[in-house]
């Protein structure tokens, strides 16, 4: 049993452990005492021993944690949510609905519900709340206004031009993280300072380094496709695309549509996975001239992969290890894929 009810849970497909990790960064720089768990950080039967009364606890829920959980927190945040885990865990999409949907079964009227209105995974499972429902990216939470402002109640509390975190899908997150919030403070200095300085959590679009006027960031931490097709979006610049992997049954097509539109200077394959995504993307009209492969696409070491990239890219260019996949194989995991990604980077860049 929590010492604490002040308990928020974040679930959804994406974007998760920022969510969240920007919620306890909101809360503390308001002067809160914010235990930060579950999924990101520590785990939650180990935060407890710590917790006191009138602590906050942001905690960062899988569907395998919310799976026939018979729990809600007191604040609710479902963002958005894609097709996912569903070969190796849940039976079918249903399924996985269904576990997310009990971050909001178990609340009562006194508790707050905040959804994605957009989605309609999240608007379907917030009906299941019995709390107070508030929607983000539109009023009454939090939204990017007409100026270009992140705004909550007709406050405007910062342009998105001094956003820190690079992408559209992060600024959905933050208007959820201020939807959150905006519940517990109205601290407007408090939300600017996290804001403006929270660049984002480890191998998730993480610039790597810069090497003759190209950045590379490390994206690793992305294992699905659409991970990939969002950070390919995060950038207006021409992009050198380090993709594949493991398969794990995920669906390529939109990935390799979004491979065949002309911002990609260049595409490196790699993985098992590397062959298939090439050849769809070719038929969605890549043109092969733009590509890399090697024959055997496990054969690549990570000092040949970002050499090829160096190769394609021009000054001004964005080198993305944004695979679209999972990692075994070549990696042991996705955190082994992204430092080896950062080291040579950081070798070359010397």
């Amino acid at each position: 049993e929590s010492p604490t009810k002040n308990i928020i849970g974040v679930t959804g497909t994406k974007g998760k452990g920022t969510t969240t990790t920007l919620i306890a960064k909101m809360l503390e720089a308001d002067g809160k005492k914010v235990h930060l768990g579950g999924n990101i950080g520590v785990a939650v039967l180990d935060l407890l021993p710590n917790i006191t009364e009138g602590d906050w606890v942001a905690l960062e829920l899988s569907s395998f944690q919310l799976y026939k959980f018979p729990y809600s927190p007191h604040i609710a945040v479902h963002l958005m949510m894609t097709p996912e885990h569903i070969d190796e865990w849940h039976l079918a999409m249903d399924d996985y609905v269904e576990a997310k949907r009990n971050i909001f079964s178990h609340q009562s009227s006194e508790d707050i519900a905040v959804y994605l209105p957009t989605n309609e995974y999240s608007s379907g499972n917030v009906q299941y709340s019995a709390g107070k429902h508030i929607p983000y990216t539109e009023s009454p939470g939090a939204r990017i206004d007409s100026d270009g402002y992140v705004s909550i109640n007709g406050i405007q509390i910062i342009s998105r031009s001094e956003v820190k975190l690079i992408g559209a899908h992060n600024l959905q997150n933050i208007c959820a993280a201020v939807t959150v919030v905006w519940q517990i403070h109205q601290n407007i200095d408090a939300f600017k300072t996290v804001i403006s300085t929270f660049s984002g959590l480890e191998h998730r679009l993480e610039l790597a380094g810069e090497i003759d006027g190209v950045k590379y960031y490390d994206d690793s931490f992305g294992t699905t496709p659409d991970t990939a097709i969002v950070a390919l979006d995060a950038f207006s610049n021409p992009k050198v695309l380090i993709v594949g992997g493991h398969e794990k049954g995920n669906p390529f097509k939109s990935l390799a549509e979004r491979i065949a539109k002309d911002d990609l200077r260049h595409v490196i394959f790699i993985g098992t996975t590397g062959k298939k995504i090439l050849d769809m993307a070719v038929t969605a009209g890549f043109d092969a001239t733009k590509a890399t492969i090697h024959e055997d696409g496990n054969s690549w070491t990570m000092g040949e992969i970002v050499e090829a990239s160096k190769n394609a890219a021009q000054a001004g260019d964005v080198v993305l290890l944004s695979t679209g996949c999972a990692s075994f194989g070549l990696f042991k995991d996705y955190k082994d894929r992204g430092e080896q990604f950062k080291a040579v980077v950081k070798g070359f860049a010397v």
